[in-house]
Order: C-alpha cells, then structure tokens, then sequence
C-alpha cells in the first residue's frame, strides 16, 4: 500500500478522494469555488445530507462541537444531495442552509454526481479525507461523533508529525444576516384571545403576533440556541391545552416544553434534553424518558399526541400522570399500515385532531395518515418513500411532495400544507378526492382556521416558512387547476442479479472501542421490503449484519428496507464505567433486478468496505 503509515499509527485501508463536484455551485465561502486540492493538508469530513431528511438534521447537530474544536485542521463540507424535486433547487439550498445555520461550505449537487463519485446509499452519509487526499472512514446514519472525534485525533498526530499537516483559518464565510419579524417559522396556533403564537423556529424563539398576522406582540425566548427557561432550540409543533397553556415541540432539544400566556413562565414536561437511541426507554415518568426531535403536538383522546419525527412513531404525553408512552410505529421508516404497534412512518411532521381522527403529514412518504380511536393507522393519500409529485383527483392516485402540516376543517375535510410543492391542497373523506386550494405559496409548513369577523367566512392563515410570514386567504370554493406531475427520486437504482444477494453491513468499531456484549449481541439487522413479494427469503430481524437474501422470481423491482444498529463501548480495562455509544442507520435501497446484476449489496454503517477498496 502507498505511503504506508508508521508502525505505531492504525493501518487503513486508503482509497484516492474524487472531485467535489455540484452544477449549483458552493455556499458559504464568499463565492469561491473549491477542489480538494485547496483543502490538502486539512482534514476533510464529507457530509452527504438533504434538508427533508431528520436525521441528516441530527447529524449537522452531531457535528458543531467537532467543528468547533478543530476549526484550524478540519473542514466539513456539506454535499447537498436531494430527494425530492424541490431540494435541488438552488433557492431551497441556500435557504435550508440557513435555516439549519449550517456553519460550513455546502457544495449544492442537485444532479447526485459527487454522490455516485463516492457510491454513497443513504442520507446522511460522512466521509473522512485525510490530509493526503485519501478517503478513510466512511459513516452512514447517526451516533458517529465520537468515533469521528478519535479518528481526527489520531490524523492530527499522523500528519503532524509527517509534516502534511496545514492548520489555519478554514473556508467558511458567513452569509450576510437578513433583517424580518420571522425566520423559517415553523407552525402557528391562534390563542383565545384572537391572536397568532408562532414558533420562530430558526431564532428559537415563540413570537405572538397581533390579530392581524403581522405586528409583533412579544417574544418568547432569548433567541439563543438553549435548553433553559428562556430558551428553545429550533421549535416547531404548538397545542393549546384545555387549561389555557401551550406545549411547544422544542425540536432540536428533543422535549415538550409547556408555555403559560398568561405569565410568560416556560418549563419542560417531557423529555431530558438527550436523544432517543434504540434501547432507551419506550414509557415512563415523562421527564426521565428521552424523545428524539418532536416536531408537532396535538390534543386528542384527552392525551397530548406528538410526532415524534426522529424515530418514526407517534407518542403521547399524559398531564394527568406526567408519563410518556411510545403509542404508535415501530421506528422503521415507510408506510405500512395497520394496528398501531405495527404500522410503520416516516417523519411523521404535522398532526390535526378532529372528532375521531388524527390527522398525521407523515413528510417522507408524502403521505396523509390518519388514526382512528381503536387505534388503527389507515392512509388516505401516499404511497410510499420514493414516490411524489402534484396530482389532483382520486386519492389513490393523488400525489403530494413532503407535507409538514394538516389543519381539520369544518366540513370534515383537511387542508394540508403540500411543503415541496408550494401549494395548499384539500382531501375530502367524503368523497376520496384531492384538490388543490391555493398555490405560490413558498414552503407552507402549517395553516390555522380562523373565522371573519361578522361574516362566519372561513379563512386560513398560512405559515408561509421559506417567506417568512403567516399569509392569510379565503378558502375558495372551487378548487385551484394545476397541472399533473409525477416523480421519483432522482437515486438510481441499484441493479441486482435474480435469485441469491448477500448483504454485508460493514460495521468496523471505532480505534479504541469494541462490540459491547455485556448483556448480549450488539448488533440487530432488520430487513423487509417493498413491495413484500420482492424477497422470497431473508427478510425479518436478527443479530448478524451479513445475510443471504433471495429475490423472488417475477418481481423486477423494489425497494430493500435495511435498519442496522451496532454498540460500541471504550475497549479499556481500567475504565470502570465505559463509555458506550449506539451507531443506527436505516437505508431504503432502490433495486431493480438484471441479469448480470451485482450478487452482493454492501452497506456501510461505520468504517470501510474492504471488498470494494482500491488503491
């Protein structure tokens, strides 16, 4: 192997970087372009994400106290690689970035080609250059920090003491501050007096706007990213309790946080701050129990009901015993329905109450669910992760392109908030149709019914996000005529050879950890698919990360459903408590079965595929 690391350094498999390459240019860096080239002798941390994703948003999170501190020897760029249509829109790039106050360049490639260059198969994906120029680790999903904080360690001292080493001032250069009453607010509620509370999501803060949607009452937070009692980080989700107050889906800190109008005072009910991590507690005293990024609340069945985004599920809250208990998903990402317990989401972000019914914008599947009060999930518009688009008529041939909210109307129908496609559309129970309300809307994120004042005629106010301001319209009584369009995801599918596939999830412990086996396997692989008739066998859950899976014959394509987690504690006797750390990563991987097809599909969760490293 070329340039062979010292006898006392790790031995790594090293595989040439390629180009960073994007038709929509660069972001945060003052207009320069860049090339590896200009950042060798710095350590390179790749990160492949797109906005919809929650746990793309996890890990941007996961990554500012790394960034912090080794901003004069590492250099994370962000490779902005879309799902959906609107993501690769340049607009909606420099928004999100933005939005999520990305503090590092971000390389926009709408087009997917740095993606393919780097063979990546899941959002998000981290990739580690070295100095050299030379990819050596490569992460996919959550929960990786701390690996990544030792592997920057060792290629500090590595290159240090080769000389290839360059410390100083990283590329990024922030963008000009923009002056509005609102930053990419996220949902709104009118509270009884007439009036809008809003979550002012990208400055951490709730704002009470006047009747009038505009005039800014009072400000509820610091505006400083936090955990205390002045303080939110990336709020989103609002419901009015029966008692007058307010719970507030504080996103990024993973809590429910309780807001009194009438004295101002903020406190949490639910959660600790943490995140929820396989393993962790389902139920139980609700300030003990971790959530992971809630992102809207409602009340319905005298419970508050939230959608927890980050794992897939719906949960509730119960004031009345100040317990949380998981209510709904199984944490895997699709759309399957069902009873409660087996029904599977993905993101679900928005939810309505209305009679027997609770309406769920489950974003990923550009889905609308609802849940019955048996505890049933049934889903009226949606088919599943990779297909979206704008399409009126039949629901079951309907489509939407990631909605965060739904508002219950007094017909019985429900507005929903069609974020990707701009629009205010209208499912009808009544008769299974979908229609769309309004349009040139730019990312609608929620809307609030409200009445005009002497008249009775229904109104919609609009959390306009991307605009940064609540849009008021009267709901028309003839629906809006768009033209239909379909999509699918850019991805392309992986093709595969009929009959036998092996799956390899390479899982390769972080320097200095091993596989925690203290209380059993450390490892879990579930595997399903759709449409379910894609595998013959292999599907369903067990311990070992490589499988045989064998495609039935007559089904030529489909998608792999993959959930992978791995436990990894500090590998040192002397450590009385080790410090342990949960690696997870869901894939959906699209495939379309050729003869001449790739007999194996390998998966990186954490470290490098040996089998398909090259020099």
């Amino acid at each position: 192997m070329n340039d062979a690391p010292a006898s006392n350094t790790p031995r790594r498999a090293r595989v040439r970087a390629p180009e960073l390459v994007g038709k929509g240019g660069w972001l945060n860096t003052g207009g320069k372009e860049y090339t590896l080239a200009d950042l060798r002798g710095r350590i390179v941390i790749l990160d492949f994400w797109t906005f919809c994703c929650v746990n793309c948003l996890h890990v941007l999170d996961e990554l500012r106290e790394l960034e912090e501190r080794h901003r004069d020897t590492v250099v994370i760029i962000g490779v902005h690689s879309p799902k959906f249509v609107h993501e690769a829109e340049h607009q909606a790039v420099v928004d999100a970035v933005e939005r999520y106050e990305v503090e590092h360049p971000v390389l926009d490639d709408p087009e997917l080609a740095t993606w393919k260059q780097y063979a990546v198969r899941a959002w998000p994906t981290l990739v580690v250059i070295d100095p050299e120029g030379y990819v050596v680790a490569q992460h996919a999903g959550e929960g990786h920090a701390h690996a990544i904080e030792t592997l920057v360690g060792e290629l500090e001292a590595e290159h240090e003491a080769k000389g290839t080493l360059r410390r100083g001032d990283g590329p990024y250069v922030p963008p000009e501050p923009v002056a509005t009453d609102l930053r990419f607010p996220g949902k709104a509620l009118r509270l009884p007096g007439g009036t809008f509370l809003v979550s002012d999501t990208t400055r951490h803060q709730l704002v009470e706007l006047a009747a009038d949607g505009e005039t800014v009452l009072r400000r509820i937070g610091s505006g400083e990213r936090g955990f205390g009692a002045d303080a939110f980080s990336e709020p989103q989700g609002l419901a009015l309790l029966p008692d007058g107050k307010v719970a507030v889906a504080d996103t990024v800190n993973h809590a429910i946080r309780m807001f009194d109008p009438e004295t101002g005072e903020v406190a949490t009910v639910a959660g600790t701050g943490k995140q929820w991590w396989q393993g962790s507690a389902t139920s139980g005293p609700a300030r003990e129990v971790d959530l992971s990024s809630p992102w809207d609340v409602a009340w319905w069945q005298d419970r508050l009901w939230i959608a927890m985004a980050g794992v897939h599920q719906l949960w509730t809250y119960d004031p009345a015993t100040e317990t949380v208990e998981a209510a709904a998903g199984t944490t895997n990402e699709g759309l399957v329905d069902g009873p409660a317990a087996e029904a599977w989401f993905a993101q679900p972000s928005g939810l309505a109450a209305a009679g027997d019914r609770l309406w769920v914008a489950d974003s990923e599947t550009s889905a609308v669910r609802w849940l019955d009060t048996d505890l049933v999930v049934h889903t009226a518009v949606g088919t599943g992760l990779f297909d979206f688009g704008h399409r009126d008529g039949d629901a079951a041939q309907a489509l939407l392109q990631h909605p965060l909210g739904v508002t219950a109307l007094p017909d019985g129908s429900v507005a929903v908030s069609d974020t990707y496609n701009h629009a205010l559309r209208r499912y009808d129970p009544a008769t299974g149709e979908v229609s769309t309300l309004a349009t040139d809307l730019r990312e609608p994120s929620d809307a609030v019914l409200v009445g005009d004042e002497g008249s009775g005629d229904p109104e919609i106010v609009v959390v306009e996000s991307a605009r940064h301001r609540l849009t008021r319209l009267r709901l028309p009584e003839e629906a809006v005529r768009v033209e239909s369009v379909a999509h699918r995801t850019q991805r392309a599918a992986t093709e595969v050879g009929p009959g036998k596939l092996r799956l390899d999830v390479v899982f390769q412990a972080p320097a200095g950890q091993k596989l925690d086996l203290r209380y059993g396997p450390s490892t879990r692989l579930l595997v399903s698919s759709t449409p379910p008739e894609l595998l013959a066998s292999g599907d369903g859950a067990d311990t070992d990360l490589a499988r045989d899976l064998v495609l039935a014959d007559g089904v030529t394509e489909g998608v792999l459903h993959v959930s992978a987690m791995a436990a990894s504690c500090d590998d040192d006797p002397a450590i009385e408590y080790p410090a342990c750390h949960v690696h997870q990563q869901d894939w959906g991987v699209p495939v379309r079965v050729v003869e001449g097809g790739t007999e194996r599909l390998a998966l990186v969760l954490a470290g490098m595929d040996e089998g398909a490293a090259q020099e």
